[in-house]
């Protein structure tokens, strides 16, 4: 597997699609990198050469686009920005509901997780008690 910025990319797949492994790369990025290096985007990632790849990471860290480790980094700071200054943005992201006005009434149940207690508890019936025999 061709490494580029530390990150594994798949060798089977089309370079132009393994770029996008990386975090912060879309298609499109993808596209313009290798226009720019002057590589082929249908090559294969297994059929690049060293030089190559090299090439592409060298206009990678020369663009000046935040990726992979430092892009994330800036992305939670920003988050937790918002809940220090206490915007209502940020008290969603602190209570884990959406923060871009869906409605929560219903769906939302991929920032909520799971239902909570909607389960009906069915009591179990007492058996009945022996009558005390007659004298």
């Amino acid at each position: 597997m061709p490494r580029i910025l530390g990150v594994d990319i798949p060798k089977e797949k089309r370079i132009d699609i393994s770029l996008t492994y990386l975090y912060g790369i879309g298609r499109v990025l993808s596209g313009k990198i290798l226009k720019e290096v002057n590589i082929d985007s249908s090559k294969r990632a297994k059929d690049l050469s060293d030089e190559e790849v090299a090439r592409i990471t060298n206009a990678l860290q020369k663009s000046g686009l935040r990726l992979e480790g430092d892009l994330r980094r800036d992305i939670s700071q920003n988050i937790k920005r918002l809940m220090d200054i206490g915007s209502y943005r940020g008290s969603r992201h602190k209570k884990g509901l959406p923060a871009r006005g869906q409605r929560t009434r219903t769906n939302a149940r991929t920032r909520k997780g799971p239902r909570k207690g909607n389960m009906a508890i069915i009591k179990k019936a007492e058996p009945a008690k022996a009558k005390p025999a007659a004298k």
